[in-house]
């Protein structure tokens, strides 16, 4: 520790707002719904219809296996009007800078001597106020803080931009593949004496017809091409109503299990990938803990799209962009057609797939899909053309997605190799605000 930092307890530097917190049960929140976070020791837990807090406060876990497991941060800044329940200290700053401070310290900080409780691991505040914290000056904190917050903030606004490039696509392809707008416009303009084409047109571009009548000549034409492979039916079929012209099929019609295998020499904790460091709720990929000890394993390539097959309700899938290799209990599906990799992500990105594998599993414990029944899901097949082009039309997406993947990878590492010798005083900041003696 810096010699000239002092140790405090967090009662010196914050003011604990336990008493101002209100447990909800499950059943008293469901008709309760509204617009304000209601937090746990792990996060957000709800939303409900009012507010217990209202400004700036650090919350740390009190209860929970997260105490030991760190799957997600211990403490963690709510702001804005929210509520907590008793699952989660609550803590306000006496001295400017205190919270961003004590967030970051906690991220570090082995807080297992302090955990009471085998079965339910307790974080008490007679525990937490022991903790002694080396707490720097005023200037040198808040320098501190605008190192590490302007990393966090970059991390956040990528991720902020890869969320937004996975909604863009997903909304393009609902709009082509689930509810057939472009073909519902034609159908509605035939019926009003207007110009189909010109009504796919701007539903496909979001654009009026005043917008488009001034859109460049060679992009004009890029769009009305895209507007003339859409048509102007609908029939009804098994799946219901689908686009004239399109089939209706399966998913083995245009994908398949890849079957190649890869050598353990050639694996990486980087490049393997096991259900263990796949990410719920669509959330992609994490570096593996540990490699298999098989001499080989399934190979994937870049541009294939892998599934955790045990629990399907887990929704794990990702866009592969590089090659490596996975686990058995990971399904790896290759297209059928090279340049429809995107498309068929897509499909496979659906909720309704996964409701699917669910319906479909095997076993009640721990369900594992059945490779062969999602092969013979039945799908709406649509031409090879507007596969192709809604792939071409997204891939950019991706392209820059796992860019910013890379980038994001880069800052925390810096940020992990900063965060104990900041925090330790260990690199000195002189007196340029944000600037590093080393």
């Amino acid at each position: 520790m810096n010699p000239s930092w002092s140790l405090k307890k967090i009662s010196d530097i914050c003011d604990f707002q336990n008493s101002k917190r209100i447990p909800l049960k499950s059943l008293d929140r469901e008709k309760r719904q509204g617009e304000y976070p209601y937090y746990g020791a792990s996060g957000i837990v709800d939303y409900i219809d009012d507010y217990v807090f209202d400004g700036k406060y650090l919350l740390i876990s009190e209860d929970g296996e997260n105490l030991r497991t760190r799957n997600t941060p211990i403490a963690f800044q709510a702001e804005g009007k929210f509520w907590v329940n008793n699952h989660a200290h609550v803590l306000s700053e006496k001295e400017q800078g205190v919270l961003d401070y004590l967030e970051y310290y906690f991220s570090i900080l082995n807080i297992n001597p302090y955990i009471t409780g085998a079965v339910q691991p307790k974080l008490n505040k007679a525990n937490l106020d022991v903790i002694e914290i080396p707490i720097p000056s005023l200037d040198e904190r808040l320098k501190i803080n605008q190192i590490l917050n302007s990393l966090k903030e970059k991390i956040k606004l990528n991720n902020q931009i890869n969320q937004t490039l996975e909604s863009i696509a997903q909304a393009i392809f609902k709009s082509w593949f689930i509810d057939f707008e472009p073909v519902r416009a034609k159908i509605t303009a035939k019926q009003t004496g207007q110009d189909p084409e010109f009504a796919a047109m701007c539903v496909i571009s979001g654009k009026s017809e005043a917008e488009l009548e001034q859109m460049a000549a060679e992009d004009f034409a890029e769009l009305q091409a895209t507007a003339a492979l859409f048509p102007d039916e609908l029939v009804e079929s098994e799946l219901g109503e689908v686009p004239m012209g399109w089939g209706i099929g399966c998913i083995g019609d245009i994908a398949k299990y890849s079957s190649n295998k890869i050598l353990l020499n050639d694996l990486t904790l980087e490049n393997y990938i096991s259900t263990e460091n796949m990410l719920p709720e669509k959330k992609g990929i994490e570096k593996a803990s540990s490699l298999p000890k098989a001499n080989s394993v399934p190979a994937f390539r870049q541009g294939n799209i892998l599934v955790s097959n045990i629990r399907p309700y887990f929704k794990k899938i990702w866009f592969s962009f590089f090659d490596g290799g996975h686990s058995n209990d990971v399904l790896n599906f290759d297209v059928l057609e090279k340049g429809t990799e995107e498309y068929l992500y897509n499909l496979i990105y659906q909720d309704s797939f996964f409701d699917r594998m669910m319906a479909s599993s095997k076993g009640s414990k721990m369900p594992r899909g059945d490779k062969k029944a999602i092969m013979d899901f039945q799908i709406i097949v649509p031409p090879i053309s507007l596969r192709c082009l809604y792939s071409a039309k997204v891939r950019s997406f991706y392209f820059y997605q796992n860019k910013l993947k890379i980038e994001n990878q880069t800052l925390i590492d810096l940020r992990d190799t900063l965060l104990p010798r900041l925090l330790s005083g260990e690199i000195s900041l002189n007196k340029n605000m944000g600037s590093i003696d080393d």
